[in-house]
C-alpha cells in the first residue's frame, strides 16, 4: 500500500493542465446527446432516491424456483418502470464503493484498488456537488460504520450534505444478521430521517442483507433454499427474497412518509453476488452444461430499474453500465449534462452509443462480446472472427486508460480551475442537519469525519 500511494501521489504532482488535453480530445469524439423531448425534465425537481441493490444480479430477476417468484415485488415494479435490460456492472476491487464512485462520477473505478480509499482526496465533480448548484440537499443512508470504504471522508469530498451512518440507527441483535442491520427495518427507520430531509433531496440507501456469505435468520426466508453443491449459491436465493421484500417496504414506507409522488427511484445492482467458484452450480441452476466465457459476461449483468410514479415505464433494450447513470439521471431532472470529463452516455437519448465497457478490458457491444482475449456473436454466443472485436477493443482500451489517468493525476482540478471554480463549491459539513432531523446522537455523532 506504501508503495502504490507513494506512486499515485508522483503522479498526481507531476501532473499538469496540458495532461488533460488527450482526454478531452477523446471525449469530443462522442456524438453530442439529443435531448428526449417527452423524457428531459419529465422528473424535475423530485426527489431522487437512489437504491443500492447488495449483490443483486440480473438472472434471479423473473425467474420462478420451486414455484414461487424470486423477486415478485421487483418482477412488478419492472412493468411499470424503465427496465434496462441490458445493464452491467463495471466494479473493480472496490466493489461496492466503485459503484458508488461509477454513479456519481460517471468516471471507471482503478484497475487495481479502490478510489474510495487510495484518491479521496481528488477533485471531483459529483453528483451532489452538481445538483447543489440546482437546489438539492444531499444525503446517504448507510446503517454501517462511516469509517468502512472510508466513506466518511469520500463522501465529505464528493459534496454530500449528510450522512446518516451506524450510530444513527436503532441496530441490535434482533433487526440485524450478517454485516449489519437488516434492510427491512433500515428502510423503515432511514425514510423517517428522508422525511426530514430538505426538500427537493438526492439520496443514497445502501442496503446490506443481500451481502456475502448471505445469512439469514429463518424467520426471514420467504422462499428456501436453493438445493445445489453450492451453499453460497444455495443461500444467496433467500437474501435475494428478502431484498425484494425489503424493497417492498421501501415503497411502502417513502408513500406513508408523503415522499413517493414527488421523487423518483432509481434502483441498481451494484456488483455481481455469485463468484465464478460457483459456476457449476450456477450451470444447474440457469439449465446450462457449463459456463461460457460468454455466459460469465452475461452474469454481470445487474438490474437498473427508474420508477416514476405516474408515468408509465418500458423495457429499454440499450445496452449501459454504471457509467450511464449520471447522466441519464440528469436527463431526467432537465440538466443538461456539461462537457467535462464524463465516460458516461444519458441512456434516453436517442443518438446515445450502446455498449458497455467493464474494468477488465471486457466489453460489449450491438453485435459481438469481447472477453478473454476472445470474440464471440452477441446473438448466438458462439466464438467469430477476432477481426469483428478488434475496431473497438482500441476504443475501450483508450476509454479507460483515459480515465485512470483523470483519477491518477488528478486532472478534474484543472477543468474547475478554467472555470473559475477552483476553490470548492459551498458545502454544509457532514454534522449538519435541519431542523427537527432524526440526528439521536446529536452534532458529535459523525465527530472526527
Amino acid at each position: 500500500d506504501i508503495v502504490v500511494n507513494s506512486r499515485m501521489t508522483t503522479k498526481k504532482v507531476f501532473a499538469r493542465s496540458k495532461d488533460i488535453v488527450d482526454a478531452q480530445s477523446f471525449l469530443r469524439q462522442q456524438p453530442k446527446p439529443v435531448l428526449d423531448p417527452e423524457l428531459f425534465g419529465a422528473a424535475r425537481g423530485r426527489n431522487v432516491i437512489l437504491v443500492s441493490l447488495e449483490s443483486l444480479q440480473s438472472f434471479v430477476l423473473e425467474r420462478e424456483l420451486y414455484g414461487q417468484e424470486i423477486t415478485p415485488f421487483l418482477n412488478d415494479l419492472i412493468e411499470d418502470s424503465f427496465y434496462f435490460e441490458n445493464f452491467y456492472h463495471q466494479t473493480g476491487q472496490g466493489k461496492t464503493s466503485d459503484a458508488e464512485f461509477i454513479l456519481d462520477n460517471s468516471l471507471y473505478p482503478l484497475p487495481s484498488g479502490a478510489v474510495y480509499f487510495t484518491h479521496a482526496q481528488n477533485t471531483y465533480e459529483a453528483m451532489p456537488s452538481l445538483l447543489k448548484e440546482h437546489g438539492y440537499y444531499s444525503a446517504v443512508f448507510h446503517a454501517n460504520d462511516k469509517t468502512f470504504w472510508n466513506r466518511d471522508l469520500m463522501y465529505q469530498n464528493l459534496g454530500y450534505d449528510r450522512f446518516f451512518s451506524l450510530p444513527d440507527f436503532e441496530v441490535d441483535e434482533e433487526n440485524s444478521v450478517g454485516w449489519g442491520l437488516k434492510d427491512i427495518p433500515f428502510f423503515e427507520q432511514s425514510i423517517k430521517m428522508a422525511q426530514e430531509l430538505p426538500q427537493p433531496f438526492y439520496g443514497k440507501w445502501i442496503t446490506l442483507t443481500n451481502h456475502y456469505p448471505f445469512e439469514l435468520d429463518e424467520e426471514d426466508k420467504f422462499i428456501p433454499e436453493y438445493d445445489s453443491n453450492s451453499g453460497t449459491l444455495n443461500r444467496y436465493v433467500t437474501t435475494v427474497r428478502y431484498l425484494d421484500e425489503a424493497i417492498k417496504r421501501l415503497f411502502e414506507e417513502a408513500k406513508e412518509a408523503g415522499l413517493y409522488d414527488n421523487s423518483i427511484f432509481v434502483l441498481y445492482g451494484d456488483h455481481y453476488g455469485i463468484s465464478s467458484n460457483h459456476y457449476r452450480s450456477m450451470a444447474r441452476f440457469l439449465g446450462k452444461e457449463e459456463i461460457s466465457p460468454f455466459d460469465h459476461i452475461q452474469l454481470q449483468k445487474v438490474p437498473f430499474i427508474i420508477h416514476i410514479p405516474g408515468m408509465e415505464g418500458r423495457r429499454i433494450e440499450t445496452i449501459g453500465g454504471q457509467v450511464d447513470v449520471k447522466p441519464t439521471i440528469l436527463h431526467l431532472l432537465g440538466i443538461e449534462s456539461r462537457q467535462g470529463l464524463n465516460f458516461g452516455h444519458d441512456l434516453f437519448s436517442p443518438n446515445h452509443p450502446s455498449y458497455a465497457i467493464l474494468r477488465d478490458g471486457s466489453f460489449i457491444t450491438e453485435q459481438v462480446v469481447y472477453t478473454e482475449n476472445a470474440c464471440f456473436d452477441r446473438a448466438t454466443g458462439e466464438p467469430t472472427d477476432e477481426a469483428k472485436c478488434e475496431s473497438f477493443r482500441e476504443h475501450a482500451v483508450q476509454e479507460l486508460k483515459f480515465s485512470d489517468e483523470i483519477i491518477y493525476g488528478d486532472l478534474m482540478r484543472f477543468i474547475l480551475d478554467d472555470a473559475d471554480q477552483s476553490s470548492p463549491l459551498p458545502r454544509l459539513s457532514m454534522h449538519d442537519l435541519p431542523p427537527n432531523s432524526h440526528d439521536k446522537e446529536g452534532k458529535d455523532s459523525n465527530k472526527g469525519s
